[in-house]
């Protein structure tokens, strides 16, 4: 269980970049917060800035306009209070899944046995038990991606990232994966945030659905989705709020 789940405040959040010597929009105005343990979905068509937010959020990007605040704190830079997990595993394939796991706690203040141990418990957090001294090349997608959220859940942040961590997935495993983040999600506690394009796992994960729109990115609206968990895609219920999700799209809504 995440020691403290973080609270995210985003209050009127700009940020633009220089193009060709001009200025060039990318997200305006963007206020949300986010909950202790809540789960929010970012859904939008390309270029509506999902991914650059999530740079903003985990500190990758540090010029804007408005406030970014963790648990009241201006975000400045990086930091192991913010875990984040893009669609590539990125794994460093001379590591084995122990090693990569463990460049998690490479600054954390703990002792090597105290290392070894967070490793240990989310090596089975991940299901990946057996698998410590296998090397990148072995495991499959899906048990890659696995590991790049052990990887960024090992120092026990306050907020985990997760930039469209299925999109290179097939469906099979997008759905199993779809059902053990939940339950690593559960077991956590922790406040997480998704991006994705695919509405369905937007609604089936979240707490609620922030739907973004493009040029400049900015946020068209926020779904509540008020269904029990387990869900159930086939059901009434389930249908209704991704209904909902999709017409905030209009015609864009054929992407997904």
């Amino acid at each position: 269980m995440a020691d403290k789940a973080g609270t995210l405040d985003i209050r009127h959040l700009g940020k633009q970049y220089v193009v060709e010597g001009a200025p060039l929009q990318v997200l305006s105005d963007i206020t949300l917060r986010i909950e202790p343990g809540e789960f929010v979905s970012i859904v939008g068509a390309s270029g509506c800035g999902k991914s650059t937010l999530l740079r903003l959020v985990v500190g990758l990007e540090e010029d804007y306009r408005g406030e970014l605040l963790l648990d009241g704190q201006r975000i400045a830079g990086t930091s192991l209070d913010r875990g984040i997990v893009f669609q590539e595993h990125r794994l460093f394939p001379w590591l084995t899944v122990e090693d990569n796991i463990g460049l998690g706690l490479l600054n954390a203040p703990l002792t090597e046995g105290q290392k070894r141990m967070q490793v240990r418990e989310h090596i089975e957090l991940v299901g990946l038990q057996g698998f410590a001294k296998a090397w990148p090349h072995q495991l499959s997608g899906g048990m890659a991606q696995r590991v790049a959220i052990a990887r960024a859940l090992v120092n026990r942040p306050e907020i985990l990232l997760l930039d469209e961590p299925f999109g290179a997935l097939d469906a099979i495993t997008r759905a199993h994966l779809q059902q053990e983040l939940h339950r690593i999600w559960r077991a956590e506690g922790i406040t997480t945030i998704l991006v994705t394009h695919d509405v369905e796992e937007a609604v089936f994960l979240g707490d609620k659905v922030v739907v973004m729109e493009p040029r400049p990115g900015r946020i068209r609206r926020i779904v509540p989705v008020p269904l029990p968990h387990p869900r159930h895609r086939a059901s009434r219920d389930f249908a209704d709020v991704k209904e909902t999700v999709l017409a905030e799209f209009g015609a864009e809504a054929a992407v997904f």
